[in-house]
């Protein structure tokens, strides 16, 4: 008969505490199971270059920015690793922890040869769903309920297009449904694209009333917390602030205005009351994409007093929201992130004031010419149109259905038009036109630096050095020919050298956004050294104890997580 043996009570309670301090660092990292932290909010402020936060730093006032600045871990020098430097891969890129190569989303519209040419698709739409609880003024002539005069058809939305999964995603499938996702903005891509695919919800606006929408790809009406927050006259109390009572314009007058970010931020409190985030046990996250710095900031440029204001504004406006989220829930039991989804230029004159070659090139003009020179060539005589209706500069798309019946291959369609442009664009030097002060200094001639062919950057070679990456990593397909046009630093497409700014290129000025995080797992301070914003998303799936999401290309940021060391070491 066998004998046991019987450990003394005191070695067994040492062999016990032992085997619990080699299990506590993995417990520790698979904070998503646990509901270790129970929210995480990562805030997105659309167009918001990095250096604002040093140029204004002096006059922050609180714990909104400065919970970033000085509590957490504050990484001054992100950039972006691709040129598609536009709202929906920036938020695309922040959510999923990849570009667009991996993403597929590569601007916030495009042409879609398998969808048609009628027009561009936006980088959310999708007919097989509807939008929800319009007002009766926005109802489209497609739903119930349309008023004799409603408008056209309008296309609902969702996630389709995005080809990768986010760190929301990765949180649902890691505690099999029970984490809950969603996301905020003004626009509907800030808020679908970074939540992801399986998100539990989506808000943004109806652009003339403000009202918040959502798509049937989440549900078949607003939650009941939604619809009393869009009858509490909340509404009304923003276009008082933002002086535009009544409008019809909600999204113009009103979404350029600080009066926005407090409108969109108070709807996040609704959301997380409403919803009970941060109470079911495991990690539910939030996007909020404050979109009202990139209304006004096409208009007015970064270096405004306008922009002054708002970036002074939302810096209450934070730390009122993180007060709020403190008293709700408690700091420590959130991780917050700060981010952007590009950067922006100086306004084009602005810059050459000071000696830039900064300019602006009206690109119909360029478009004309190409046109022009391409009929000349393959159609005299004709008024064939070689190329589509185009988005903003780089992309330059030809239609492919004028060369085909021309028997022209794609590869001599894009080397062709890739040697005409240089002199299309030089030929739009502008006249002294009285706008710049009387000097010395003639007009600036813009400059066509790089220009791709979709061939080139699909099947390469493209450099050995960190500017080929960065190409590499703006590719996506869509079926059509392009090429990708690189103007000069600070320069870019636009009717006069005053007429606003714009993003959209792969110079650093679009490419540096603010990186910061703030709770219990973060060494506070401030990081110099290169890093991007596909490492936030990798960074918090990692401290979740998740998957990294489908095509993530991040690192984890290992110099500002607190170590974590078993019981009494």
């Amino acid at each position: 008969m066998p004998t046991h043996t019987v450990l003394p009570r005191s070695l067994r309670f040492k062999i016990v505490a032992l085997c619990l301090a080699l299990l506590l660092p993995a417990l520790a990292r698979a904070q998503a199971f646990i509901g270790k932290p129970k929210l995480i909010v990562i805030v997105v402020i659309d167009q918001f270059r990095a250096d604002y936060l040093n140029r204004h730093s002096a006059d922050f006032k609180g714990r909104g920015f400065n919970l970033f600045m000085k509590e957490g871990a504050w990484f001054t020098d992100c950039y972006y690793d691709y040129a598609n430097t536009k709202t929906a891969p920036g938020h695309s890129t922040i959510g999923t922890g990849a570009y667009t190569d991996g993403h597929g989303i590569e601007s916030n519209e495009w042409w879609d040869a398998a969808r048609g040419y009628d027009h561009q698709v936006t980088s959310v739409e999708d007919d097989r769903y509807q939008l929800v609880d319009l007002p009766p003024s926005s109802i489209p002539a497609n739903q119930p309920g349309a008023p004799a005069n409603a408008p056209t058809f309008v296309i609902g939305a969702s996630p389709l297009n995005l080809r990768a999964t986010t760190v929301g995603d990765e949180l649902r499938l890691a505690t099999q449904g029970r984490a809950r996702v969603y996301g905020v903005s003004l626009k509907d891509r800030a808020s679908i694209l970074p939540a992801g695919q399986a998100a539990n919800g989506a808000f943004w606006i109806d652009q003339s009333s403000g009202q918040f929408t959502t798509s049937t790809y989440y549900m078949q009406h607003l939650p009941a917390w939604a619809t009393a927050f869009n009858h509490s006259g909340r509404i009304a109390q923003a276009e008082q602030e933002a002086k535009a009572p009544g409008t019809t314009q909600f999204y113009e007058l009103v979404g350029r205005t600080p009066a926005a970010n407090r409108y969109e931020l108070d709807f996040a409190k609704a959301l997380i009351t409403g919803e009970h985030l941060g109470q079911s046990g495991v990690t539910d996250l939030v996007v909020v994409s404050l979109s009202a710095n990139d209304i006004q900031g096409h208009q007015f440029g970064p270096d405004s007093d306008s922009e002054n204001q708002m970036i002074l504004s939302l810096d209450q406006d934070l730390g009122s929201f993180f007060s709020w989220l403190d008293q709700s829930i408690g700091l420590n039991n959130v991780w917050l992130a700060l981010t952007a989804d590009h950067g922006i230029a100086p306004i084009p004159g602005e810059a050459a004031k000071l000696g830039i070659q900064a300019t602006a090139v009206n690109m119909q003009k360029v478009y004309a010419a190409l046109n022009s020179s391409l009929n000349q060539r393959h159609s005299p005589g004709q008024k064939l149109a070689y190329l589509l209706p185009g988005p903003d500069l780089p992309y330059i798309i030809l239609d492919k259905r004028t060369y085909a019946r021309l028997n022209i291959s794609e590869a001599a369609a894009e080397d062709e038009l890739a040697e005409l442009l240089p002199d299309a664009i030089a030929a739009q030097t502008p006249k002294p036109d009285g706008a710049l002060p009387a000097d010395h200094r003639l007009p600036v001639t813009p400059h066509l630096r790089y220009v791709y062919t979709r061939l080139q950057l699909a099947n390469g070679p493209l450099p050995p050095s960190d500017w080929g990456r960065i190409l590499a990593h703006s590719v996506a397909n869509h079926g059509n020919w392009y090429v990708m046009a690189i103007l000069d630093p600070y320069q870019m497409a636009g009717s006069s050298a005053f007429a606003g700014t714009n993003h959209f290129t792969p110079w650093s000025y679009d490419r540096h956004v603010p990186l910061a995080f703030y709770g219990q797992p973060f060494i506070p301070g401030e990081y110099h050294g290169r890093v991007a914003p596909v490492d936030l998303a990798v960074t918090l799936a990692s401290l979740a104890g998740t998957n990294l999401p489908s095509a993530a290309v991040g690192h984890v940021l290992t110099q500002a997580i607190k170590p974590i060391h078993p019981a009494g070491q």
